[in-house]
């Protein structure tokens, strides 16, 4: 009995094909809808029948017609690829129901939120992310986004957004880079390279090294020198690698410091206008996975702050 079904469904093909020419009468017909050519049509059809036994169709120079066999079959099988589609929908559906698109820039994904995301699995063992790392504005509704961090100053046309994190800049580098005793002043930062993170260009009035250093009365350092990235994470790893001191954003620069990879040779702040905030289409609160998100992110925005 087992080999038997196992037999019937190697033929699940051929059935397609069965239902689609008696249900239009035409091999040809059924190889349009089905996207095949009607040889490939007649093909599992001689299949099919070879398996049974017995014709199905009566071919004849007018066109073709079911046999009463195939006729009274013809019912049932309809019915039983409809409950496979059906089937199948249900098992897509499922997993459409666990998966959840997540898009946040790169940068914040890389030092934000990737390390936290265990945390989410174990909170969520019954959701699937996935990550998609962009600083695009995605389309949400035609590219499946289900809920997303942005960078900016708010205001995203059609998406409900809440404000995650707000952040400061500060000088950052290796710690190879001071000598011990050696005042970190302004003598000490004009040998050094600055590193100019570029991606928030967007806002003019972001701080840049020329308003950092403007703010703080150093006037006798070129604020155009330096090494010129477009990538938060980056400018970040070039201040690691001691290439040079970067004026950081706080949340991307928040584990290195923590870690000691990195330290603020001159702690004075800039605050920004930007911040992150969580967007999401209008309703989608609606949905258990989107909902799983935002609250996780808000929960983890917390405990940063509790922390500090």
């Amino acid at each position: 009995m087992l080999k038997r079904a196992r037999s019937t469904l190697v033929h699940l093909n051929a059935l397609r094909a069965f239902e689609a020419a008696a249900r239009q009468l035409s091999f040809a017909a059924a190889a349009s809808e089905l996207n095949v050519t009607p040889s490939a049509i007649s093909q599992q059809i001689r299949t099919l029948e070879d398996y049974l036994e017995a014709p199905l169709f009566v071919r004849s120079k007018v066109g073709i017609a079911l046999t009463p066999q195939a006729r009274d079959a013809l019912p049932a099988i309809r019915e039983g690829l409809d409950r496979l589609t059906a089937g199948f929908e249900k098992l897509r559906y499922a997993r459409h129901d666990r998966l959840v698109t997540l898009t946040s820039p790169p940068s914040f994904a890389a030092q934000w939120l990737l390390p936290r995301m265990d945390r989410f699995r174990e909170l969520h063992p019954d959701l699937e992310v996935r990550i998609d790392a962009s600083d695009r504005l995605a389309d949400f509704a035609a590219e499946g986004i289900d809920i997303g961090v942005r960078y900016g100053l708010g205001g995203y046309p059609g998406l409900a957004a809440d404000k995650l994190l707000e952040e400061q800049l500060v000088p950052v580098c290796s710690p190879k880079l001071i000598s011990p005793g050696e005042p970190a002043d302004e003598t000490w930062l004009a040998r050094m390279t600055l590193i100019h993170d570029t991606t928030s260009e967007f806002d003019p009035t972001f701080p840049t090294w020329s308003e950092w250093l403007r703010a703080r009365g150093m006037t006798n350092i070129d604020a155009t020198r330096g090494l010129r990235i477009n990538s938060s994470w980056l400018a970040i790893q070039a201040a690691i690698n001691g290439q040079g001191i970067a004026l950081a954003r706080t949340v991307i620069a928040e584990r290195d410091l923590r870690a000691g990879r990195l330290v603020t040779p001159l702690p004075q702040a800039e605050r920004t206008r930007c911040a992150y905030y969580v967007v999401y289409l209008p309703h989608a609160l609606s949905q258990h996975k989107v909902r799983a998100v935002r609250d996780w992110l808000f929960s983890e925005a917390t405990a940063d702050a509790r922390v500090e």
